[in-house]
Parts: structure tokens; C-alpha cells; sequence
């Protein structure tokens, strides 16, 4: 059965670090590309960074660039987002996903929408305030 489950996320003040671990189980990450997104209340889920099954490449949107870094661990079977310099802007309901297609490349950055994800996590809050 395929499932991912988000963890490592709470309230933390602005300028600080998380660290969001999608923990996944019942396929192969070599497989599948995963994403992060985050939906704000009020606004639209939007893409924050994705990483390609296979070939290690990366895509981030703008807003978060220098500052967010995707990684996973095949072993533990997880994908992991580092989040630093956080801003209050960045406090969201945050969400990994498994897209069905491998998707490498360049590609990866230029898919990193939340339309070419299929299957979801069940969201973690991120919340950064003073």
C-alpha cells in the first residue's frame, strides 16, 4: 500500500530552521518523484521543491532558493526538505507527494506542480512567528 507520512514540522520564530522528513512506504524512491508543496489558508497549494527518482536532480520555486534543500535517503526510504531562514510567509500546511512518473532531469524543475503528483501525504503544519 503505498503511503507517506510528513514529520518535523511545529512553530519556530522567523529566521530559524526545520527540518520536514516524508517518511514513504510500498514503492521504490528510485521509481518515483517526490515533491514537497504548501498551501497557506486562503491561497492555492503550490510547489516548493522536488526531487527526480533517479538521477538526483532538483527543482525549487523561486521563493524559497538558497535558503530550502531537498534530499532523500534510499535506505530509509525518505525525502527530507531543509528548510533555513525561515520567514513568516513560509507558515503553511506542508505536503510531500508521489508523482507516477519518474520525471529526471530538467524536467523535475519545471513539473513541480502539484498537478503532476498523484498521490499525498496527509500535510503537516509549519507555522513561523515571533
Amino acid at each position: 500500500q503505498v503511503q507517506l507520512v510528513e514529520s518535523g514540522g511545529g512553530l519556530v520564530q522567523p529566521g530559524g530552521s526545520l527540518r520536514l522528513s516524508c517518511e514513504v512506504y510500498g514503492f521504490s524512491l528510485g521509481t518515483h518523484a517526490i515533491g514537497w508543496f504548501r498551501q497557506a489558508p486562503g491561497k492555492e497549494r503550490e510547489g516548493v521543491s522536488c526531487i527526480s527518482s533517479a538521477d538526483g536532480a532538483t527543482g525549487y520555486a523561486d521563493s524559497v532558493k538558497g535558503r530550502f534543500t531537498i534530499s532523500k535517503d534510499h535506505v530509509k526510504h525518505a525525502v527530507y526538505l531543509q528548510m533555513n531562514s525561515l520567514l513568516p510567509e513560509d507558515t503553511a500546511l506542508y505536503f510531500c507527494a508521489r508523482s507516477h512518473d519518474p520525471i529526471r532531469g530538467a524536467r523535475i524543475a519545471t513539473t513541480c506542480s502539484p498537478t503532476a503528483y498523484h498521490d499525498w501525504g496527509q500535510g503537516i503544519q509549519v507555522t513561523v512567528s515571533s
